[in-house]
C-alpha cells in the first residue's frame, strides 16, 4: 500500500510563518510522500517562497510539487522554483518524477496547466492572435503533461500533479461562467491518452473534491478550502480490492483518511 499526501492552494505569505510546519509533522507515520497541487505562495512573491521552503525543509517525506497562478503573479516563478528546489522540493513543469516506496514505484508527472474550458464551451485558437496565444498555452501545457507521463509509462503507479482542473466535475459549486478559467478539457486527454491511474488539481476553491476523467481516471481537487485541512491523504493498492466502507476507482482506495489541523 502507497500512501500519499496531497493539497494544494496553501498561498503561504509572510504572515503564514510557523503554521506548516506543525501539520505536517506526522507525515512520516501517515504517508509516503507529499503532493502540493499549485498556489504555494500568496502573491508570487520570491520572499514567501523562502519562508515557505522553510517550512518544507524539515518535511521528512519526499515532497513534490507544482506552480500555480497565483505564484506567477510577480513574475518570480523562476526564484520560487530555486528556492524550493534548495530546500529538497522536486518542481516539475512538463517533467517526471519517480518515487520508489515499499508498495512500488510511484510516476508522477506535473504540469500547472492552464484554462481554456471544456468540451463545447472552450476556447478555440483562432482569430486574434491574443486567442490563438491563449489556446496554444493550453495546448503546450497539456502536450508536456503527457510527454511527462509517457516517461513514467512503466511506474506501476502514475499520477498527474497540476494546479488547473482537467475535469468540469470536481468545479461544480464555483459560478459556471468561470469553468473556462479554471481548467482545460485538453488536460483530461493528456491523462486518458498517458493512462494515469490519479489526476490531483487545485484551483477551484469552491468545487467538489472528486471527479472522473472521460477515460475513468479518478480526479481529485484538493484545495485547502475544499479538503479543509492541511492534506488529504489517498492510498494505491495496485489492483486488490479495497476494504469495507471505502471507495474504490481502479487502483484508487480513498478511505477518507485526512488532516484536518
Amino acid at each position: 500500500m502507497i500512501r500519499l499526501a496531497a493539497a494544494a492552494d496553501v498561498h503561504y505569505g509572510l504572515d503564514s510563518r510557523g503554521l506548516m510546519a506543525p501539520a505536517l509533522a506526522d507525515l512520516p507515520g501517515t504517508a509516503d510522500a507529499l503532493l502540493l497541487a499549485g498556489d504555494l505562495t500568496q502573491h508570487g512573491a520570491a520572499k514567501e517562497a523562502a519562508a515557505l521552503a522553510d517550512e518544507l525543509r524539515e518535511v521528512e517525506v519526499p515532497v513534490v510539487a507544482v506552480l500555480g497562478n497565483h505564484d506567477h503573479e510577480s513574475d518570480e516563478e523562476d526564484a520560487i522554483r530555486r528556492l524550493l528546489e534548495d530546500a529538497g522540493v522536486v518542481v516539475l513543469e512538463g517533467e517526471s518524477h519517480r518515487l520508489e516506496c515499499d508498495g512500488g514505484t510511484v510516476g508522477i508527472a506535473g504540469v500547472k496547466g492552464f484554462c481554456g474550458g471544456f468540451a463545447g464551451k472552450c476556447a478555440t485558437d483562432f482569430g486574434e492572435q491574443e486567442m490563438k496565444l491563449f489556446v496554444r498555452a493550453a495546448k503546450d501545457s497539456a502536450t508536456r503533461l503527457l510527454g511527462a507521463l509517457e516517461e513514467v509509462a512503466d511506474a506501476d503507479h502514475r499520477i498527474a500533479l497540476m494546479h488547473y482542473s482537467p475535469v468540469e466535475d470536481t468545479l461544480h459549486g464555483e459560478p459556471p461562467e468561470i469553468f473556462a478559467f479554471l481548467g482545460s478539457y485538453l488536460l483530461a486527454e493528456a491523462v486518458d491518452r498517458g493512462s494515469a491511474h490519479l489526476a490531483i488539481h487545485g484551483h477551484a476553491h469552491r468545487g467538489r473534491e472528486q471527479g472522473l476523467t472521460p477515460g475513468g481516471i479518478p480526479v481529485r481537487n484538493v484545495a485547502q478550502p475544499v479538503i479543509r485541512g492541511p492534506y488529504r491523504v489517498f492510498e494505491l493498492n495496485g489492483s486488490e480490492p479495497a476494504g469495507e466502507g471505502e471507495q474504490t476507482e481502479g487502483r484508487l482506495a480513498y478511505t477518507g483518511k485526512d488532516k484536518t489541523g
